[in-house]
């Protein structure tokens, strides 16, 4: 199996998998109190419009380009693959209270363990890292601008939405928690 060959069934199988987490995770209006505010849409659309135009912007803006040593094309695979052992472990460690959309569960708690104890969205920490993979790999400095600002752009709007229903379900217990740990990089932000 080639390194072009893994490359493509991660770039590939993410996506896949996303469709079906969002399939099998969506909460509907019956299931708890949708507070989404169209976050959803927005990160799906931005992530796809920007990895479009970043596989595009290569053949459209060749000034643009930049060599990359063939080392990096395995620390790209590792950067992908560790961005997705991330998302899919804090995806995981919720079990039944995750779901794609923002809703609150009659029941819900405050969830702090694991990955939680770290960053309060490490999920969307692992989509970001898979991105970093993706920039990597596109060589074109404008392709590596909209595959980072764009999504990452999306998902503060959705940590902002995500945020505030928590604030509203949790109250001071998520205004203790928001003090102490990090909103997607540890020790940063």
């Amino acid at each position: 199996m080639t390194i072009s060959l893994i490359w493509k069934i991660l770039l590939y199988g993410w996506p896949a998998s996303e469709f079906l987490l969002a399939i099998a995770t969506h909460t509907r209006k019956s299931g708890g109190e949708l507070r989404d505010r169209g976050s959803l849409f927005v990160v799906w659309g931005t992530i796809f419009a920007s990895m479009m135009v970043a596989g595009w912007l290569p053949s459209w803006a060749p000034t643009a380009a930049f060599v990359v040593p063939y080392w990096l094309g395995y620390a790209a695979m590792a950067v992908m693959i560790a961005g997705l052992a991330v998302r899919w472990a804090a995806i995981l460690s919720l079990g039944k209270a995750f779901s794609v959309n923002v809703a609150i569960r009659d029941g819900q708690t405050l969830y702090r363990s694991g990955l939680y104890r770290i960053v309060r969205h490490p999920s969307y920490s692992g989509m970001l890292i898979c991105f970093a993979a993706i920039a990597i790999v596109e060589q074109n400095w404008i392709s590596v601008a909209v595959v980072l600002l764009l999504p990452t752009a999306a998902l503060l709007y959705r940590i902002h939405v995500e945020e505030r229903a928590l604030h509203e379900a949790f109250g001071a217990q998520y205004a203790e928690y928001s003090r102490v740990t990090m909103r997607l990089i540890p020790g940063i932000y």
